[in-house]
């Protein structure tokens, strides 16, 4: 299983799910999906935002769980 590190990342930068939305230009319902796991497509180009504006990896932002 896929785990979303999403909100931990957030707040190691001290950053909001609508201050990343308004950073990255992507929509807050997509944040949140990502930041609860519940997205079933993340584009590449939406996860290159991300990194970019929280200066991370994409292994920051998920984790494989073995189930």
């Amino acid at each position: 299983m896929i785990k979303s590190r999403l909100k931990v990342q957030l707040a190691l930068c001290e950053m909001t799910q609508k201050q990343l939305s308004e950073v990255t230009g992507i929509r807050p319902p997509t944040i949140s999906q990502i930041a609860l796991g519940t997205a079933k497509h993340i584009p590449v180009d939406v996860l290159d935002k991300i990194c970019t504006a929280l200066n991370c990896q994409p292994g920051d932002i998920f984790e494989h769980v073995k189930e």
